[in-house]
């Protein structure tokens, strides 16, 4: 007969013997755990923008939403930060996206009129090495398909404004449950858990390190790149060159824009107005300066506050945004510094001599 082995038996970290037959209620109830497990991530995958960016919000904004929190209840407290935070963040996007339509309208009127008025063929003829240009562009075509374009990219970003403002709507309602109801949430997130309370603490400081790091370092490579843009457009005479920098520094905070938004369309528009010698400046400025600003200074800031090299900070921010599109800026990082770290926790699981004492 074969002898059952109590518990107490059994040595430290076996879970079965050959001897031993399997538990199936146990791989049951993994395997059912498992499946709503991945029912649960496929109901959540369409708004993890939604919660991304709720999150962030909630980081970020945590210490003025505790000094709401001392005059009022938690309630108002909570609907007092998320009001305030829409009111920095929506109103300046509105007024910047309303000046970019306007004056890239402006611009297509201005290609238009400068093409009928025949200033086209003036710029040519002052040009004679630019002949070859002439004769293989239809300049009239190209200007009418530019503004075709330029229609139908509005229309596309209509539609894709609906959802966007279904995004940010929702992220905002997020937020007010992320301020609120914060402390129990963190406590039903430790006891889920599957790591120590210690290692389950250590996890959530990292995600708030790379959340400020990295929303502080692309708010600091963005300033950079707004102060580079705007002295520069000083430099060459463009009006409101502080109201640009601004702008540009905005543009430079949305992860699927920059500031080459504005500086190439400025470059193109010195080259048609026959200022050769600021167009070939504002082109190298903008291609050398300000955008090594973005492909070296910011995984260069977020890297060291992270303590990750530059070359897996900056594939983390790149992978992201390719994986979770403009929330991958924030999920990238976080991926990586939470992987390095529970490899951290296995590692000293398996050698007893670097655990802690």
């Amino acid at each position: 007969m074969t002898e059952t082995r109590n518990k107490e038996d059994t040595p430290a970290g076996e879970v079965f013997t050959p001897g031993e037959p399997i538990d199936i209620f146990l791989l049951a109830r993994l395997g059912f755990t498992f499946i709503f497990v991945v029912i649960t991530t496929l109901i959540v995958w369409p708004y993890l923008a939604s919660l991304t960016w709720a999150l962030v919000l909630a980081v970020v904004f945590i210490r003025p939403h505790r000094w709401f929190e001392t005059a009022l209840g938690p309630n108002s407290a909570a609907g007092a930060s998320v009001a305030v935070v829409a009111l920095i963040i929506v109103a300046p996007l509105l007024f910047i996206f309303q000046r970019l339509l306007q004056e890239a309208l402006t611009g297509v009127d201005y290609i238009r009129n400068a093409i009928s008025a025949g200033k086209w063929g003036d710029f040519l003829a002052a040009h004679p090495w630019l002949r070859w240009l002439g004769d293989r562009v239809d300049a009239p075509t190209i200007a009418a398909r530019v503004g075709e374009f330029l229609t139908n990219l509005g229309a596309s970003l209509l539609k894709q404004s609906t959802g966007q403002a279904i995004t940010i709507v929702l992220a905002f309602y997020m937020l007010f449950f992320f301020l609120r109801d914060r402390n129990s949430a963190l406590d039903s997130l430790v006891r889920l858990s599957p790591f120590s309370n210690l290692e389950t603490g250590r996890l959530i400081v990292r995600v708030r390190d790379t959340i400020y790091a990295t929303i502080f370092g692309t708010l600091a490579v963005a300033a950079l790149q707004g102060a580079l843009g705007g002295f520069m457009f000083w430099w060459l005479g463009f009006p409101s060159p502080a109201l640009w920098a601004v702008i540009m520094t905005v543009i430079s905070i949305i992860p699927v824009l920059g500031s080459f938004v504005i500086w190439i369309p400025a470059t193109i528009y010195l080259a048609l107005e026959d200022r050769w010698a600021d167009a070939v400046t504002l082109g190298l400025w903008g291609s050398v300066v300000i955008s090594t600003a973005d492909n070296i200074v910011r995984p260069l800031l977020i890297g060291e506050s992270l303590r990750l090299h530059t070359a897996p900070a900056f594939i983390a921010m790149l992978g992201g945004l390719q994986l979770f599109g403009p929330s991958g800026l924030i999920l990238g990082p976080i991926a990586f510094t939470m992987t390095t770290l529970m490899l951290e926790f296995w590692r000293r699981r398996a050698d007893p001599e670097l655990r802690p004492e």
